[in-house]
């Protein structure tokens, strides 16, 4: 019997009972019967051969399209939830701290590595995405559609903070260097280096256990937040500082997070490219399905 039926089923008993009692007894058979007969209806085997999955996917024919909206979702959620970490800190008289908004960056980047992982790798970072098509496990034109995903989740995040936060604490999350902009820009170069070394050995190596890329790679994140956040952000993301900066309107040496970023994870592309050899390169897999950061 369908779900629909079971459920119809269940509140037929109840209405039949229900004619024999009065008042909130009543009411509650009713509504007992209802709930009785949709859930055996959810659970009963009969009911899961008769379910059918929608398919969402006929919105979007474009399997390109899908991955870089993927992308655009991963890389919204990355600023709202690490941008708005910087803005409830300062908003809140330092509530967070910068080991608590170093903890929300790793935990956002872990939740969606394994979240889109499967279905776009996971890039969320022009940068990464850059540099998978300087190793060749990228397509140049894939990464176009990922990088244009990429900036519009980002500034349509930093755009919502705005909007929530108008008097924008924080300069909505905006990355400033605290130290001059060329010992930031070594900063970003080193800090996307070791996250890029990390993502290079999860998602291309088949020796690494893919099944702790998301565990990898946002702790690989956290640890640089932690103790490069003070310093310079910590960015390593040309796209999570396009979107506060440019809802902050907050230009200041932006450039150290455009060059920094990108020269970096090529640099941690090509270090892991050169210590992995030849041999274990043979068979492995591309990072469209594999999660990277």
């Amino acid at each position: 019997m369908p779900t629909c039926g079971l459920g119809q089923l269940g509140l037929f008993i109840g209405l039949l009972v229900g004619l024999f009692t009065t008042g909130p007894v009543w009411l509650g058979l009713v509504l007992g019967g209802l709930v009785i007969g949709t859930l055996w209806g959810a659970l009963s085997p009969a009911a899961a051969r008769h379910r059918r999955e929608p398919d969402y996917g006929l919105f979007v024919k474009s399997d390109l399209v899908r991955r870089a909206l993927a992308e655009a979702i991963a890389a919204f959620a990355l600023v709202f939830a690490g941008a708005g970490a910087i803005v409830a800190d300062a908003a809140y008289d330092g509530v967070l701290g910068s080991v608590g908004i170093a903890l929300v960056f790793g935990l956002i980047i872990m939740v969606m590595v394994y979240a889109t992982g499967h279905l776009s790798g996971a890039h969320i970072n022009p940068a990464v995405t850059l540099a998978f098509v300087l190793t060749r496990h990228f397509s140049p034109r894939d990464a176009a559609a990922y990088i244009a995903g990429q900036l519009a989740g980002a500034t349509l995040a930093a755009l919502l903070l705005l909007a929530l936060w108008p008097h924008q604490p924080g300069d909505i999350g905006a990355t400033v260097p605290s130290i001059a902009p060329w010992r930031a820009l070594v900063y970003e170069i080193v800090l996307t280096a070791f996250l890029m070394f990390v993502i290079m050995a999860v998602a291309t190596d088949v020796r690494a256990v893919g099944g702790a890329a998301a565990i990898a790679i946002g702790g690989a994140v956290g640890l640089d937040a932690l103790f490069g956040g003070p310093v310079t952000g910590a960015s390593m993301n040309p796209a999570r500082s396009f979107g506060p900066a440019l809802a902050a309107w907050q230009w200041d040496d932006f450039w150290v997070y455009v060059i920094g970023p990108l020269a970096g994870a090529a640099l941690g592309g090509f270090a892991y490219q050169l210590v992995r050899g030849g041999r274990a390169s043979v068979g492995a897999p591309t990072t469209e399905r594999r999660p990277v950061e």
